[in-house]
């Protein structure tokens, strides 16, 4: 019986206004045709139950104006019919105009009673047809590997559920650059708008650009990190404005796809990672491989150099001098080459630090020591008291960092100018300054000049990798410590160096 009611309701949807009226008419016509044999056997009290009856089923399948016109007609009928006298509309006993208002008021508000739970009834249908057609959507969104899948699943969800227009606007770091491919729409858009809504996290419904072709709806996709774009929405095309559930239904579709954007993005971030990582493993496997089989030929060279210049045969001044730059050449690629192996080395891990006491002057002199003649044209005055505290450091790994960064002024500081090595205590830490007299770091290198194959904005001066400040960052780094530089008001440029005193051993005195 209900899915007969159902059924007959469904039709009815499809009838007009005045087919609904005439239904109306007709179904009481037959009720008042039937129940005419029965007057005499009936109370006139069950004949009112029967329209009432009649009524509540014309309402539950016509709706709301079928309600109305089957409780008037029946009122009608039941007088002219049934309440004596026959086939007239007055009334012998003044008592039925009661019982015809009662049945009218009866049947308007059962009938109204049954178009309200038809309505929610349809609503119902219809959330629940939409919570399905969102969660199949939800579903697709699960399996996008791409924006473009995304938008595509995007823009069919409400084509079909709304009827409307729908444009999915990435954003990045709080900013949609609407020039880009992926953020062009079928529709105009208000680009303050779609900001705005950034900004504000809210949803913005510009009702008075509904009738034009511009979007009239800006949800923020809010995920759990950020904001990660704008879902823009044109009603041009559709007949009726969306209403507080269109809305809801959006802000929530809104919500997934904040959530498959952001999953998007970390896929893609974990992707590019994995690739550097790749990549970085690589690269550092061809430098170290290489590092190693250089060293070998390098140190043959270096050899053969240095017995030409020491040999016992007699050499012309230009035989000699070809010798010894081909040594300082060789000396100067096999620091280039141990630098690779350093930078390979930390980045993996694999230079453990063998923590010492030592004393500062000790591995600031072995340094010095080094680089040899590459100084002989500058001085180099240190300024380490005597009785200056021991350090505990690696001493083979510190006296890589001085080398490099007296190397690093030697190359840019003029002929006969001083190199400073200046160490002091302050608050429980070592503070050592190398200092020159070149022209300093430039603006743009205080930003850069720790990276990795940097050589700042002086590299054409002199030849280099690019590597000795970052190595020397790494190792300080590692003993926990900090590096950092500065500009002399004099002229120069100083790179200062912060590590932890602790507490020394005491050492006892020499008798």
């Amino acid at each position: 019986m209900i899915n007969t009611i159902t059924n007959l309701s469904a039709r009815a949807e499809r009838l007009s206004t005045w087919q609904k009226i005439a239904s109306s008419v007709l179904v009481c016509s037959l009720s008042a045709a039937l129940m005419d044999p029965l007057i005499g056997h009936l109370d006139l009290a069950n004949i009112v139950m029967v329209f009432l009856l009649v009524v509540l089923f014309v309402s539950v399948t016509l709706g709301r104006v079928g309600a109305v016109v089957a409780a008037v007609v029946s009122v009608l009928f039941f007088d002219v019919l049934f309440v004596p006298p026959r086939f007239s509309l007055a009334v012998e006993n003044a008592q039925y105009l009661v019982t015809f208002a009662v049945m009218l008021i009866t049947g308007l508000i059962s009938g109204q009673m049954a178009v309200g739970l038809k309505e929610k009834e349809r609503q119902a249908l219809q959330r629940e047809i939409r919570t399905r057609a969102l969660y199949d959507t939800a579903r697709k969104l699960a399996g996008a590997i791409a924006i473009s899948q995304v938008k595509e699943i995007c823009q069919t969800f409400f084509d079909e559920e709304l009827g409307v227009l729908a444009a999915l606007l990435i954003a990045h770091d709080g900013h949609i650059d609407f020039e880009a491919p992926n953020n062009l729409a079928l529709f105009q858009l208000e680009r303050h708008l779609a900001q705005n809504a950034i900004a504000t996290g809210k949803t913005i419904h510009n009702e008075s650009m509904a009738n034009t072709r511009y979007a009239s709806i800006y949800v923020p996709l809010k995920a759990s990190a950020a904001i990660r774009g704008v879902l823009a929405l044109s009603q041009f095309e559709r007949a009726n404005y969306l209403n507080e559930d269109d809305l809801s239904l959006a802000q929530a579709l809104g919500a997934v796809l904040a959530i498959t954007i952001e999953r998007l993005h970390y896929v893609a971030v974990a992707s590019q990672a994995e690739l550097d990582r790749v990549s970085e493993s690589l690269r550092a496997t061809i430098l170290s491989a290489l590092s190693h089989d250089l060293k070998t030929p390098l140190t043959v060279i270096m050899g053969l150099a240095d017995s030409l210049s020491l040999g016992d045969a007699a050499l012309t001044g230009p035989v000699l001098s070809v010798s010894r730059d081909i040594y300082t050449n060789a000396v100067r690629l096999k620091a280039m080459v141990n630098n690779l192996l350093d930078i390979v080395r930390l980045e993996r891990g694999r230079m453990a630090l063998r923590m010492e006491w030592h004393s500062l002057e000790e591995v600031v002199g072995a340094g010095i020591q080094y680089l040899g003649q590459s100084l002989a044209g500058q001085t180099v005055r240190v300024r380490i008291a005597s009785d200056f505290p021991l350090v505990e450091m690696d001493a083979i790994l510190m006296e890589r960092v001085f080398s490099n960064l007296l190397e690093n002024a030697s190359k840019f500081s003029p002929q006969g100018s001083t190199i400073e090595i200046e160490a002091s205590v302050q608050d429980d830490e070592v503070h050592i300054k190398v200092c020159d007299q070149g022209p300093g770091f430039l603006p743009a290198d205080h930003d850069t000049a720790f990276e990795r194959y940097n050589r700042g904005a002086l590299a054409h001066l002199q030849e280099g990798l690019g590597l000795g400040l970052s190595i020397c960052q790494m190792i300080v780094k590692a003993h926990g410590g900090d590096i950092s530089l500065y500009n002399r008001a004099e002229g120069g440029a100083c790179v200062q160096i912060v590590l932890k005193l602790g507490h020394a051993p005491h050492v006892p005195e020499e008798l």
